[in-house]
């Protein structure tokens, strides 16, 4: 079915097609895991790995995938999705990679603290981090490269990211040059290639729930580094 949005507004409320689609669909009505909060483990990181390995299994399709929020130099929030390289339960800290010259990169350079959202639609369910943010590169990054694999070491080296593209023979001509350039070099690093480390300090998990007494478990970590959690408010 095809809708189009020529809604009409009434009372300062958008009213039309886009609108009455939206309400016929209401999330969460379906059947969803439970979650037992008090069961929930002292620290963060290994209830998030078992809800990470819960939603694989279940093939959730790129349930690696998170959405990492920062700030520009003016304080603007920006976001964008990327993908989960590791978690460091122990340590409390989430990992991902990036071009250091990227827009990201340089927000993160400016300004070392990030969120990271993941939201597993089959399971109801949500996480939602934030902390200072820890770059390393060196020989763990050129590790992490490597085991990429060839088409995304090539995005890698094609470079500029973000940056304005004239049109799609310009990248098809630069991704001929970077795979010919791992071709020769198959060891070469893109020069930006860092990786990051969210360390949280604050950590919550969501469960939703069709009649909307959803549980929310947030985990907030201590000066001394030790955890405290507690429930809150749907």
């Amino acid at each position: 079915m095809q809708h189009t949005v020529e809604g009409v507004r009434a009372g300062g409320r958008a009213e039309g097609p886009l609108a009455a689609v939206l309400r016929d669909r209401p999330p969460m009505a379906r059947e969803l895991p439970s979650f037992d909060a008090g069961r929930a483990p002292v620290e963060p990181g290994p209830l998030f790995v078992d809800w990470l390995l819960w939603a694989l299994d279940a093939e959730v399709p790129d349930a690696q995938v998170a959405t990492l929020s920062t700030v520009d130099s003016d304080g603007r929030p920006d976001a964008r999705m990327l993908v989960l390289r590791d978690v460091d339960a122990a340590r409390g800290a989430w990992w991902f990679a990036a071009d250091a010259d990227s827009p990201k990169g340089r927000q993160l350079a400016a300004t070392p603290w990030a969120a990271l959202t993941f939201y597993w639609p089959a399971q109801g369910r949500q996480v939602r981090l934030r902390g200072r943010v820890e770059a390393e590169g060196g020989d763990r990054a050129a590790e992490d490269f490597h085991g990429r694999s060839p088409a995304s070491r090539i995005a890698a080296l094609v470079g500029h990211q973000s940056e304005r593209l004239a049109d799609a023979e310009e990248l098809a001509d630069a991704w001929d040059r970077a795979a010919a350039l791992l071709d020769r070099e198959p060891a070469a690093v893109a020069p930006g290639h860092t990786l990051y480390a969210v360390l949280a300090d604050e950590v919550e998990f969501w469960q939703g729930e069709s009649g909307r007494r959803h549980v929310r478990l947030a985990y907030t970590r201590g000066h001394d580094g030790t955890w405290g959690r507690g429930l809150l408010w749907p």
